[in-house]
């Protein structure tokens, strides 16, 4: 068992040894509950960015699935022989 301890600021810092067993290094997110008996649960938290897509973006995205006439033709083809 580690002791950590809470900043005036409401910060706590989790000691090294736990944060080296966990892999975690450098700035890192947790989710953080409650737990019914009254403990404060850390869950290391996956961040991902996120890509908001302008216009011109999805038009390309569009573009990039329509099928060309050779597959048009493989497909009609294929959906003829069942």
């Amino acid at each position: 068992m580690e002791l950590a301890k809470l900043s005036r600021k409401g910060q706590v810092s989790i000691p090294k040894r736990l944060l080296k067993a966990l892999g975690l290094e450098g700035e890192a997110y947790f989710l953080v509950e409650l737990s019914p008996e009254g403990a404060i649960v850390l869950r290391p938290a996956g961040v991902y960015p996120v890509e908001i897509y302008s216009q011109a973006r999805i038009q390309e995205f569009l573009e990039e699935d329509q099928l060309t006439q050779e597959e048009r033709e493989r497909l009609a083809k294929a959906m003829g022989e069942r």
